[in-house]
């Protein structure tokens, strides 16, 4: 009798800190510490790939034919650095977002307590992304000026599912891309050792990205719904937009205005962007985040 005189509200926060709290566990369970998980020292063994070469933005174009098997490692290399670098950019949108959300609230609660460990676990993977992205001898590729002024917008005024979907959305597709890349023996070994440290942490930061998103769309009105859902997938094309720099082919010793022209219209990149995405999609949909204003970015993006 007295747990059905519970408010819908307490069982509600009751089951959103049982989620922190088991995230909590987790992160004191499995976590990694870079510096010392990844080999470092070892020179970089070009014989290896930088990513598995099926997720080349020019695999099966006639140029990628055309190349030899050093070119098509070396485009690799500088291809994984470009999506690292993008990480680390919308990591450090990630963390301005999630403290702006935690600001002044209980300290004490299990919810604040993980916002601060998921930060920690960003902070990390920025500085790993940033020594691979090095050690992969690449420059510092940063996205278009239009793509981080608009990121400067979103990380000020995005909030509550906005924030939280468009989380979700960057750490999806690289989750797709990286659980591949872990397990490819082409692709250069301290690579797949970040890869899959970023998986398994990340893991955990969807989880809570899901979590967060369905909660704060559980009171949200149609005309809300319709406007969050239109941001998410602006940002979600800016974001995978931004993945592959357009110069990483002058540095991988490619002609870069052919590149940049088969890049564009090759449909196996789009196949798999599209296939690697069916559940980030399928989630989006069911929290009725899919209107067609939305579809239209997500589209263009390939992501559907």
């Amino acid at each position: 009798m007295a747990s059905s005189t519970v408010r819908p509200e307490s069982r509600d926060r009751r089951a959103e800190q049982d989620v922190t709290r088991r995230l909590l566990d987790s992160a004191a369970k499995l976590s990694y510490d870079p510096l010392v998980e990844v080999d470092w020292d070892t020179p970089l063994d070009k014989d290896f790939h930088g990513a598995s070469p099926e997720w080349s933005t020019l695999y099966g174009t006639a140029y990628w034919q055309e190349l030899t098997d050093a070119q098509r490692k070396e485009l690799t290399r500088q291809e994984a650095a470009s999506v690292a670098s993008t990480g680390i950019w919308f990591e450090m949108i990630l963390q301005q977002m999630v403290l702006r959300d935690i600001y002044a609230k209980d300290p004490t609660s299990p919810r604040f307590q993980w916002a601060l460990t998921e930060i920690a676990d960003e902070c990390r993977h920025s500085i790993m992304f940033a020594r691979g992205a090095a050690k992969l001898g690449a420059p510092a590729y940063r996205p278009r000026r239009a793509a981080v002024e608009l990121g400067r917008i979103f990380k000020t005024v995005a909030f509550g599912e906005a924030a939280y979907a468009a989380i979700l959305v960057a750490e999806e597709v690289l989750d797709v891309m990286q659980r591949d890349w872990m397990r490819d023996e082409r692709v250069v070994p301290f690579v797949r050792t970040i890869n899959n440290i970023h998986v398994v942490e990340e893991s955990r930061h969807m989880k809570f990205a899901r979590d967060e998103t369905r909660r704060r769309l559980r009171h949200a009105g149609p005309l809300r719904r319709q406007l969050n859902a239109l941001v998410i997938a602006i940002a979600s094309y800016v974001i995978v937009t931004s993945m592959v720099n357009r110069d990483v082919y002058g540095h991988a010793g490619l002609d870069t205005r052919r590149a940049l022209t088969e890049a564009r219209t090759n449909e196996h990149h789009r196949s798999l962007m599209r296939s690697s995405c069916s559940g980030l999609m399928e989630f989006l949909a069911s929290a009725r985040l899919l209107t067609g204003p939305a579809l239209f970015f997500y589209k263009r993006a390939h992501l559907i």
